[in-house]
């Protein structure tokens, strides 16, 4: 459960990304931090880091649909038992896998697909990891857990009007692409 909301129905979302650790002057280095958080119009319930390596493909990522499921039983319990709630994630091929599709069917979990194009569209990539990267870009940072502390902290600052202002954002940018018939393209302001 992660994004939208308004007065549609309420959603869930779920994202992933890649935090750099950077070494000295611009070079990276080839070790990435790589989030999955789950957020919905209340705020953050759900967080993990991948280990190092791992890759997220349809079998580790009905793992981590498995994971939002108990997550959402846990601190979304209305919502779960009332079924008040959408998963929402991109166009990454392992959401797009028959297996993804048969868990969540099995489940009886409704998604909300990410059209093709723009990012603009996606609450992770116009809100949350623009504010997760705020207070780490061009940092260096010598070991993974040190990003990992740093993000974890940035995410706990993230407000419930931030994540409330981010779902009325989501729905002034979906409403222009509708009343753009579709002719809506990254960049374009909404705000």
């Amino acid at each position: 459960m992660t994004r939208k909301q308004s007065k549609c129905p309420p959603s869930g979302a779920h994202h992933h990304h890649h935090l750099d650790r950077r070494k000295r002057g611009r070079w990276k280095s080839n070790i990435k931090v790589m989030l999955i958080a789950f957020f919905d119009i209340d705020g953050l319930f759900h967080h993990a880091f991948l280990p190092t390596g791992q890759k997220v493909n349809k079998e580790f990522y009905k793992t981590v649909l498995q994971r939002l499921r108990d997550a959402v039983r846990r601190h979304r319990s209305e919502k779960s038992r009332s079924g008040n709630w959408i998963l929402h994630h991109d166009n990454a091929a392992a959401h797009r896998a028959v297996t993804t599709n048969e868990f969540l069917a099995k489940h009886n979990i409704p998604s909300l697909q990410q059209p093709p194009y723009p990012s603009d569209l996606a609450p992770c990539d116009f809100f949350f990891f623009p504010q997760l990267k705020k207070t780490i870009k061009g940092r260096r940072f010598d070991y993974v857990e040190d990003i990992q502390a740093k993000a974890t902290r940035q995410l706990r600052a993230i407000t419930k009007s931030d994540y409330q202002r981010c779902f009325r954002l989501w729905q002034e940018r979906w409403n222009k692409c509708i009343q753009g018939q579709g002719r809506y393209f990254e960049g374009d302001k909404t705000n």
